[in-house]
């Protein structure tokens, strides 16, 4: 009985190598976590600079709710790695975000109707 060591992904450099390129096409790279550092401080200072502008008006909260989705998106798909992480795990998250805005809302329309 012979035992072919060349089809044995443990012992066999292009198998390794196979998982090793598998394994950093979902990587990204410093390069990469430069530049969505730099978007996410973007976003934040048009979020700052957003509710210094007098002019926006009935705009603001939209516009502070779609800059925050997208943040939430960029963290949450590439800081936590939940880009290529399985759909059950993204829509638990993407619940989780339409939750709270859906509860953010409420809020929001409550203090806008009760307050004197």
């Amino acid at each position: 009985m012979s035992t072919d060591i060349t089809n044995d992904p443990a012992t066999n450099d292009a198998g390794t190598n196979e998982a090793a390129a598998g394994h950093d096409a979902h990587e990204v790279s410093d390069k990469g976590y430069i530049v969505i550092a730099l978007l996410l401080a973007v976003l934040t200072a048009l979020e700052v600079a957003a509710t210094e502008v007098d002019g926006l008006g009935s705009f603001l909260v939209p516009a502070l709710l779609i800059m925050m989705a997208i943040k939430f998106f960029i963290v949450v798909s590439y800081f936590m790695h939940l880009k290529h992480d399985s759909a059950m795990f993204k829509f638990s998250f993407y619940v989780g975000l339409a939750g709270a805005l859906v509860l953010y809302s409420i809020m929001l329309t409550t203090f806008h109707f009760f307050i004197d």
